[in-house]
C-alpha cells in the first residue's frame, strides 16, 4: 500500500473516529489502531501522536457547542479543574509506563459500562438537573480517576465520562458532550507538551490524523446542537459504540 492510499485511509478513520468521540467515545481505539497497524508507530509514540487530533477535534466542538448555548463552563468548573489535575497525573504516568496492561482489564470494564448505559434509559434522556449538588467527596475522587485515566491512556475516556456526568451528576448527554469536549481540549493540550519533550509525538502523522478528526468533531458538533432529538441519537450511537468495542476486545 502506498503512502498516499495510507493517509487517505487514516483520515478517513480519523473523521470516523471525530464524530464518534464527539457524540459518545471511545474514537481512539479507531485511530490508535490506524497509528500502530496502519502507520506502524510503536504503542507508546501512538498514544502521544493520538492527542493532537484529540486536542484539534474537542477544541472545534468545545467552540461550535459554546456557539449553540450548549457549553456551559462557570456552574462546572470545579468538575473541569478536578478532571485536568487528574488528567496531568495520568500523562506522567504515561510516559513512563505501558499501558498495554490495562487493556486485558479494559474490556471487562467495557461490559459493566454497556449494562450501566443499558439500566433505565429514560436517565440519559433527561433534561440537567440544575437543583441536584453532588458532594463533593463523591466527585472529586471519581473525577480525579477519570482524569487521571484520560491522561493516561485516552482510549474509551469519552464513554466513562458520559457515564458519570450523566448519571452520577446529573447533567444532560449533549450538555456533557459539550463539557466533555472542553475538558479534554485543554488537558491534551498541556499532555502535548509533555509527550513533544519526552520524543512521543510523530507530528507529521499526527497532523494527518488531526485532518480527519478536526472535519468529524466539527460536523458531528453541528449535528448535536441543532438536532431536536440529537440527545436520543446520542444514546443509540453510545450504545452502539459500546457492543462494537466490547465484540472486537473480546472477539477481534
Amino acid at each position: 500500500m502506498s503512502d498516499i492510499e495510507s493517509y487517505t485511509i487514516a483520515i478517513i478513520g480519523a473523521l470516523i473516529a471525530g464524530g464518534i468521540n464527539t457524540l459518545a467515545g471511545n474514537g481512539s481505539a479507531i485511530t490508535l489502531t490506524i497509528l500502530t497497524e496502519l502507520l506502524g508507530l510503536p504503542p507508546n509514540i501512538a498514544n502521544g501522536t493520538n492527542r493532537i487530533g484529540i486536542f484539534t477535534q474537542s477544541a472545534i466542538t468545545s467552540v461550535v457547542f459554546k456557539k449553540h448555548g450548549k457549553l456551559n463552563i462557570q456552574p462546572n468548573k470545579k468538575y473541569i479543574l478536578t478532571i485536568i489535575l487528574g488528567a496531568i497525573a495520568g500523562g506522567l504516568l504515561a510516559i513512563s509506563v505501558s499501558n498495554e496492561q490495562f487493556k486485558s482489564v479494559f474490556k471487562f470494564m467495557m461490559v459493566f459500562m454497556l449494562v450501566a448505559i443499558l439500566i433505565k434509559p429514560k436517565r440519559w434522556l433527561r433534561a440537567t438537573d440544575e437543583d441536584f449538588k453532588p458532594k463533593w467527596y463523591f466527585y472529586v475522587p471519581v473525577l480525579f480517576a477519570l482524569g487521571f485515566y484520560g491522561g493516561f491512556i485516552q482510549m474509551g475516556m469519552g464513554i466513562f465520562f458520559l457515564i458519570i456526568m450523566v448519571l452520577g451528576i446529573r447533567i444532560n448527554i449533549i450538555e456533557s458532550n459539550a463539557i466533555k469536549g472542553f475538558v479534554i481540549a485543554v488537558y491534551t493540550f498541556l499532555l502535548i507538551l509533555l509527550f513533544h519533550f519526552q520524543g512521543m509525538i510523530d507530528w507529521k502523522l499526527g497532523g494527518i490524523m488531526a485532518i480527519g478528526q478536526t472535519l468529524g468533531g466539527y460536523l458531528t458538533a453541528k449535528f448535536a446542537s441543532q438536532h431536536k432529538k440529537a440527545d436520543q441519537i446520542a444514546y443509540y450511537v453510545l450504545i452502539v459504540v459500546m457492543i462494537l468495542a466490547i465484540a472486537k476486545l473480546f472477539f477481534g
